[in-house]
C-alpha cells in the first residue's frame, strides 16, 4: 500500500507542517511561488501555486508516485499492455488520437491502420450529410441527428458538441438521448420531422437495454410516418461491433462504425462514438480536437513529474484526499460552453476509481475517489459558493477559465474573467477581521463577513476554447484519473459497479408488466414498491 511508503510517511509529515503555514504567509516568504508552481502545456497553463503544499511537499509526493512504479504504468498503458487485468484487456484510448501513427501493437497486431481506417470512413460520411447529398428515405436531406446512447456514448459527444457550439453547423439540429425515461425521447425529437432525422444507435454490443430501448421507440417513431422499413437504413446508423445485430434491427453494415474493446466508454470520444461530433463541427476540426489530446498524452508521456500537469493535479489530489480528508472536488468552469464538462468528469473520475477493493482483491484501508461536481461561471457563485468559502468542509476546486471569448459581447467578458480571478484570490486569501472591521463594519456582524481562506485552487488557463484545447483539456483529466489509480493500487478502466442494478432490473422489469400476479421473492420494501406500481397501473 502507497500509505506504507516512506515516502508517503515523509509527505504526510510535510503536508501537516505546510498548514501550520497560511497562504499569506506563504506567498509573503516566497515571492517567486507563483512562476515556480506552474506549468505550461498543451496550449493550457496550470497555477497550481493557490495550494496547501509547500515544493517540499510537492517533491514528497512525486517520491510516492515514483515509488508506486508511474513511470513504468504510464509506459505499459502506451504499450498497449493488458493493464486492464480484471477484463484482460489492454488501454489504448491513447491509440485513437496518435497523431504522429506511430505503430501501436496489441498481441502483435499494430491497430494504428484500422484506427484510421474507420476516421477516413466517418469522415467520408460526415461530408455526405454534411452537404446534403445523403439524402433521407423520401429524398430530403438531414436537418437533425439524434444520438442514441447512454454512459459514455452519450456523455462525452454531448459534452464535446456543447462545448464546441462556436464551430458547428448551425443548420444542423443536433440531440442527444440517453435516459430510458420516455420524456427523454420525446423532448428532445418534439418538432422534429422524421423525414430530415437521421438516428446514430451508440452501442458497442447492440445490446445495452436502455439504448436498445430507445432505439426501437425511434425505429417506431420513424416508421409511424415513412412506413417502410426500407426507411430504417436511410435514417439509423450504429457505432457497434455486432454487425449481426446491427442489421437485425435494420441498419445497413456498410454504415456501422466499429470500435475496440480496448477503448472504455468513458474514453471513447476520440472513436466511432465521436461521430455527432465530428458531423456537427467537420472533419478537420475533429482533427483539431485529436492533436490537443495528443499534445497532452506526449506530455504525460515524457514530460518529467515536476513539470507534469496531469502528475501535478493527481498527486494534489491524493493529498487533499488522503491527507486532509477531502470528500469532494468541485470543477469550476468560466465558459457556457462547458456547462457538461463536470458532468462528464463526474463519469470520468468516479466510475474510474470509486473503487474499495485494490488491485489484489483486497478491500482498501484508505479513500479513493472523491465525489466530482460543479456548475459554469457564476452561476456557481450565487448557489454553492457560500459553503466553499465559509463553510466547514474542505473542497478543492479547479477553475477553467479562457482569456478570449467566443462572444465578446459588450465587458461580459472581463466582467466572467474578473470573478475568476477573484474567486481564487477570495478562497485562497480570505479576508482577517481587521480587515473587516477597517472597513467599518459593526462588531457583531464581523464574524459572519471574516474568510479565512486557505481554501485550494488549482487555475487552468488557455487562450481560447478550440477544438484542440478542449481535446487537450479531456486528455488532462484522463491523465489524472490514471496518476490517481495507479497510486491507490486500483484498477480503474473497469466498471464493475454499473452491472448489479442492471442485472436486478431485468428481472424485475417482467414483473412490473406481467398480466398474471407475479411471484415476488425480493426483500420486503422491493416486494411492496413492485406491488404498489402494479396497482397504480390497474395491474394488481
Amino acid at each position: 500500500m502507497f500509505t506504507e511508503l516512506p515516502a508517503w510517511r515523509q509527505a504526510a509529515a510535510d503536508f501537516k507542517q505546510d498548514r501550520k503555514t497560511t497562504l499569506r504567509e506563504a506567498f509573503q516568504a516566497d515571492p517567486g511561488r507563483a512562476k515556480a508552481m506552474s506549468v505550461e502545456a498543451a496550449g493550457l497553463f496550470l497555477d497550481f501555486s493557490k495550494n496547501l503544499v509547500s515544493k517540499k511537499t510537492m517533491e514528497d509526493l512525486f517520491a510516492v508516485a515514483r515509488a508506486c512504479g508511474l513511470k513504468e504504468q504510464i509506459q505499459a498503458m502506451f504499450a498497449g499492455e493488458r493493464i486492464n487485468a480484471t477484463e484482460n484487456r489492454p488501454v489504448l484510448h491513447t491509440a485513437l488520437r496518435n497523431r504522429a501513427n506511430t505503430p501501436v501493437f496489441v498481441d502483435g497486431k499494430d491497430v494504428m491502420p484500422e484506427v484510421n481506417r474507420v476516421l477516413k470512413r466517418m469522415a467520408a460520411f460526415s461530408r455526405k450529410v454534411r452537404s446534403g447529398s445523403w439524402k433521407g428515405h423520401t429524398g430530403k436531406p438531414i436537418r437533425n441527428i439524434v444520438n442514441i446512447g447512454i454512459g459514455g456514448s452519450d456523455l462525452g459527444p454531448a459534452m464535446a458538441y456543447q462545448a464546441l457550439k462556436p464551430f458547428s453547423d448551425r443548420k444542423l439540429r443536433f440531440a442527444f438521448v440517453s435516459n430510458v425515461d420516455a420524456t427523454h425521447f420525446a423532448e428532445e425529437t418534439f418538432g422534429m420531422d422524421p423525414e430530415e432525422t437521421l438516428f446514430i444507435v451508440a452501442s458497442k454490443t447492440f445490446t445495452t437495454l436502455e439504448t436498445m430501448l430507445n432505439a426501437r421507440t425511434a425505429r417506431a417513431w420513424l416508421l409511424k410516418k415513412l412506413k417502410s422499413p426500407k426507411a430504417v437504413a436511410r435514417h439509423f446508423v450504429a457505432v457497434s461491433t455486432n454487425a449481426e445485430e446491427v442489421a437485425k434491427f435494420g441498419i445497413d453494415t456498410a454504415n456501422m462504425f466499429g470500435f475496440w474493446d480496448w477503448v472504455g466508454g468513458r474514453y471513447s470520444l476520440p472513436s466511432a462514438i465521436g461521430l455527432p461530433l465530428m458531423l456537427a463541427i467537420g472533419p478537420a476540426r475533429f482533427g483539431e480536437l485529436l492533436d490537443g489530446y495528443h499534445a497532452m498524452d506526449r506530455h504525460f508521456a515524457e514530460a518529467p513529474f515536476e513539470r507534469n500537469m496531469p502528475v501535478i493535479l493527481a498527486m494534489l489530489g491524493i493529498a487533499y484526499n488522503n491527507l486532509a480528508g477531502a470528500q469532494s472536488h468541485a470543477v469550476l468552469p468560466y465558459d457556457q460552453y462547458l456547462a457538461r464538462f463536470p458532468a462528464y468528469l463526474q463519469q470520468l473520475d468516479m466510475e474510474s476509481n470509486g473503487k474499495g477493493v485494490d488491485r489484489q482483491g483486497r478491500r482498501v484501508a484508505y479513500e479513493t475517489g472523491p465525489v466530482i461536481w460543479g456548475e459554469p461561471g457564476t452561476n456557481g457563485q450565487h448557489a454553492f459558493y457560500q459553503l466553499i468559502h465559509q463553510g466547514t468542509k474542505l473542497i478543492p476546486a479547479d477553475f477553467i477559465g479562457f482569456c478570449k471569448s467566443h462572444n465578446p459581447l459588450g465587458g461580459h467578458h472581463d466582467g466572467l474573467m474578473a470573478n475568476f480571478f477573484a474567486q481564487t484570490e477570495a478562497l485562497a486569501f480570505g479576508r482577517t477581521a481587521e480587515e473587516v472591521r477597517a472597513e467599518g463594519v459593526p462588531e457583531a456582524l464581523v464574524p459572519h463577513k471574516t474568510f479565512t481562506g486557505d481554501r485550494p485552487t488549482n487555475t487552468i488557463l488557455a487562450e481560447k476554447l478550440t477544438p484542440a484545447i478542449l481535446g487537450a483539456l479531456v486528455a488532462l483529466y484522463e491523465h489524472k484519473v490514471f496518476v490517481q489509480g495507479v497510486v491507490w493500487n486500483v484498477y480503474s478502466f473497469d466498471q464493475w459497479g454499473v452491472q448489479l442494478g442492471k442485472v436486478l432490473a431485468a428481472g424485475i422489469a417482467p414483473e412490473l408488466t406481467a398480466e398474471a400476479k407475479p411471484r415476488l421473492a425480493h426483500d420486503a420494501s422491493t416486494n411492496a414498491l413492485v406491488r404498489r406500481y402494479r396497482k397504480v397501473n390497474g395491474r394488481a
